[in-house]
């Protein structure tokens, strides 16, 4: 069972006349990248969060984003009043000092007054209650279980991916025998042919053959179909593993192959071989693009 590391989640919950969502967006990264961001009110309840999110996530960069609005049909008293002792302090002093100083008046009271600091006052809480600190979490936790199915979802739709690709490297590693064989063929002719041309040579037909033998011995590939065949097979098996958390593994996998791939082609020594080995290439390559993307 693969789980990708792509994908979003969103969750809500209400209390005290507040609703509360949460949305998790994240994409692949070797680590855990958690980035929060949530209402000041909040800040202490961060840890809480990163450690919900972070124990299920376990792997990518993820965004969490945490906001909080008033219910629908909710009576939300005012968070902010204007200080009239305040003001009315300041209007004095303002006045005074346009007497001393000969300055007029300002013609808009309002606009200058509400300059002075402390002319506001605030009710905004500076900390969430231990009612909203159970809603954040609720709605944390349906976020995350939200995320975690997009995530198998786009799982799925990995396995079927690497399937398809797995096997047409399988089938084109079976189209090498025929063309391995002509090649051996080919490869004896030839150095019979070049040998034949030349005008006079003696030499030990014997000595020649156990040379020929050993040339095409290091031109033979059948260990690297067979290593090949088994890390395709060993791909299979790990991806179909229940427990996910295969991601780094393919990867290693992924690494073999193209070792074996590559040693294939610089062994080949014939164009349709090597066209067989491009599109095996082109293959893996598409896998381990994808691979980056397993949790």
């Amino acid at each position: 069972m693969l789980m990708s590391m792509t994908g979003f989640g969103k969750g809500f919950a209400e209390t005290s006349g507040k609703k509360i969502a949460v949305e998790i967006k994240s994409l692949n990264s070797k680590q855990l990248d958690l980035n929060v961001r949530l209402p000041f009110a909040f800040r202490e309840l961060e840890l809480d969060l990163r450690s919900t999110v972070g124990t299920v996530v376990e792997r990518g960069k993820a965004d969490v984003f945490v906001s909080v609005e008033t219910a629908p049909g909710a009576q939300q008293p005012l968070s902010a009043s204007l200080n009239i002792d305040v003001l009315e302090a300041y209007k004095a002093q303002v006045t005074e000092a346009s007497r001393r100083l000969g300055i007029a008046e300002p013609a808009d009271w309002y606009s200058v007054l509400l300059r002075f600091p402390d002319t506001i006052h605030t009710d905004t809480a500076e900390t969430a209650g231990e009612d909203e600190a159970r809603a954040l979490m609720e709605a944390a936790r349906s976020a995350v279980d939200a995320l975690m199915a997009h995530r198998r979802a786009e799982g799925e739709a990995l396995e079927r991916f690497f399937g398809e690709r797995i096997e047409a490297i399988g089938t084109l590693l079976s189209q090498v025998e025929p063309f391995e064989k002509e090649r051996v063929a080919k490869i004896r002719q030839r150095m019979a042919d070049g040998l034949a041309k030349i005008p006079v040579a003696e030499y030990d037909k014997g000595r020649l053959e156990q040379e020929m033998i050993f040339y095409i011995e290091k031109l033979d590939v059948n260990e690297e179909k067979q290593r090949l065949a088994r890390h395709l097979a060993y791909f299979m098996e790990t991806m179909q593993a229940p427990k996910p958390g295969q991601g780094k593994k393919l990867g290693f996998i992924a690494q073999e192959m193209g070792r074996e791939i590559n040693t294939l082609g610089s062994k080949s020594n014939h164009a349709e071989m090597q066209a067989i080995v491009v599109k095996m290439k082109d293959l893996l390559e598409q896998i381990k693009e994808q691979v980056l993307n397993v949790m």
